[in-house]
């Protein structure tokens, strides 16, 4: 039996999924983040430890792996692919301070624009003692795969994305080369083509077959999407997480840092979307999960809350409407709380709704399904708001692990189907 590994380091913890030829899932296996201490060391003992506790009989049948990380969460390494120095997470803004160099160079509205993409930390690392010492710059999931096949300086285009690199074209633009930026960029591939065997040593190591390709990997959002079964032009994943993340799959690119849109490549097609703060955050800050699930009960999806809020923890977001003073809106708020949660589902979902719609008005596909994943995905009176608003069906994903998804990428990428 040929069996595929997929393992997602995502932002609450580490996962690993095996599957067979079948896209049936044969063990899980996870690892949650108690970091005290270096983040590098931890991921390796993750990985690892992931790795170790995979059965035995299931370990002999792999035949590809791949890994994805966090949207640019970054590191820098020597030439035996050692760090240098502590890496900067996705979300870590240092890079806010390389701004205005960025706007100077790169083209108007690119991704690139923005405190937390992978360049801008790029030219704040420039800035360190530690950096002269480096040879490779590197994302997470880059770095992982190094541990498994020992070729550094091996990337994808969904986690180079935010590096510069142009998915378009599949090279690195001219004005990202006229940095001239003393370190060696990764070579960057399609996500799931085949790089390497495993060293001989982590074959040894785990008893994994000496001839397993480990492939190149992508992001945890982009593994999501990839988990959730949605494959055609006008198919979305909608994330209802703690944060709202709206995926629509599309012939057509659409990019605009305005309203922190951005597409990456999938095979022929592009995955647009964007991400707002509003989501299930807001939600958890009045009720507990007992409490929703029991309250959304007594709620009637049919009729229309005329409560018009715009939810949000703190002042700001970035899509689709990009304001970062942009005021949360949580008044007037009703003594019955079937009424205020009503309303609040239903003013996340107008969100949502006018996320697809700017995504259509830039000239991404007409949207036809939604697929959702996240803890809100079984509210089934929110599943039916959200229709009523969207007005196509709306569905959990087949699979809402990212794990999944990158497992799916190691066996497409052994069967050289680009995805």
């Amino acid at each position: 039996m040929n069996l595929f590994l997929g393992i997602d380091f995502g932002t609450s913890g580490a996962r690993a999924i095996v599957i067979d030829t079948e896209a049936c899932i044969k063990a899980e296996m996870k690892y949650p983040w108690e970091i005290d201490g270096d983040w590098v060391d931890f991921w390796q003992k993750a990985l690892f430890t992931l790795l170790a506790s995979i059965p035995e009989a299931l370990r002999q049948q792999i035949q590809a792996i791949a890994i994805n990380g966090t949207s640019s969460t970054v590191l820098l390494v020597d030439a035996a692919g050692k760090p240098v120095d502590a890496p900067l997470l996705y979300n870590d803004a240092r890079g806010s301070v390389m701004l205005e160099q960025l706007k100077s160079i790169a083209p108007e509205n690119h991704t690139v624009v923005s405190a937390t993409s992978s360049l801008a930390k790029l030219l704040w690392m420039a800035q360190l003692p530690s950096f002269n010492q480096a040879r490779y710059f590197l994302h997470q999931a880059d770095w992982l795969a190094f541990l498994l096949h020992g070729h550094l300086g091996i990337s994808d285009y969904h986690n180079a994305l935010k590096l510069g690199y142009d998915v378009e074209e599949l090279q690195y633009p001219e004005w990202l080369e006229n940095l001239h930026i003393p370190i060696q960029l990764p070579e960057v591939l399609p996500p799931g083509t085949p790089i390497s065997e495993l060293t001989p040593e982590i074959a040894a190591k785990f008893g994994l077959p000496h001839d397993c390709l480990v492939c190149a990997g992508t992001t945890d959002s982009i593994a999501a999407f990839l988990a959730s079964g949605a494959k055609s032009p006008g198919e979305a994943v909608t994330s209802l997480g703690s944060t709202l993340v709206l995926k629509l799959l599309s012939r057509t690119r659409v990019e605009d840092a305005r309203y922190g849109i951005y597409s990456h490549r999938l095979g022929d097609l592009w995955l647009a979307g964007g991400a707002s703060n509003t989501g299930g955050a807001v939600l958890r800050q009045f009720f507990t999960d007992a409490e929703l699930k029991s309250l959304s009960s007594q709620i009637d999806a049919s009729t229309t809350s005329q409560l018009d809020y715009y939810p949000l923890l703190k002042p700001g977001d970035r899509f689709p409407i990009n304001d970062p003073n942009l005021p949360p809106r949580l008044e007037p708020r009703p003594d019955n709380p079937v009424e205020f949660l009503h309303g609040l589902l239903e003013s996340i979902a107008r969100i949502e709704r006018r996320g697809y719609q700017l995504l259509q008005q830039m000239g991404a596909d007409e949207l036809t399904q939604v697929y959702t994943a996240g803890g809100g995905a079984p509210n089934h009176t929110w599943t039916a708001i959200r229709e009523r608003y969207l007005r196509v069906p709306v569905f959990s994903s087949k699979n809402t692990e990212a794990a999944y998804g990158t497992a799916l990428l190691a066996m497409r990428g052994v069967g050289s189907a680009e995805c």
